[in-house]
């Protein structure tokens, strides 16, 4: 079967690629099982065939789609980046906070367990 985040990221230019791979190591990590496919057009994570976290490339960003739930419950930590109702904007010049990415991923995981 053809890894289709894979090949999102091989998409992707060649000074992302790296932030790329290493999100989804990160979100692995916190849940080896989880089941990678492609929704709207971007890297999914599911379990039980429901949606965990989204990722994608954007021109000037990193565009992480966890939930509008993660996002309120998170909201200390999100001082410093741009945020909507449901997206992250982490920009490239920033580095990647790993910690928060494995915590994201943990809440929705959490809330998926628990609904």
């Amino acid at each position: 079967m053809e890894d289709l985040t894979e090949a999102y990221i091989t998409k992707a230019s060649v000074e992302v690629q790296g932030v790329l791979r290493r999100v989804r190591q990160l979100v692995l990590e916190v849940d080896p099982e989880l089941t990678q496919t492609l929704s709207y057009q971007m890297p999914t994570f599911k379990k039980h065939g429901k949606a965990v976290f989204h990722f994608a490339a954007q021109k000037k960003h990193l565009g992480i789609y966890p939930t509008p739930a993660a996002i309120e419950h998170f909201a200390a930590r999100l001082e410093g980046y741009r945020t909507s109702k449901g997206a992250i904007q982490i920009p490239y010049s920033m580095p990647l906070d790993e910690e928060f990415i494995e915590d994201l991923a943990r809440f929705n995981l959490d809330a998926l367990e628990n609904r």
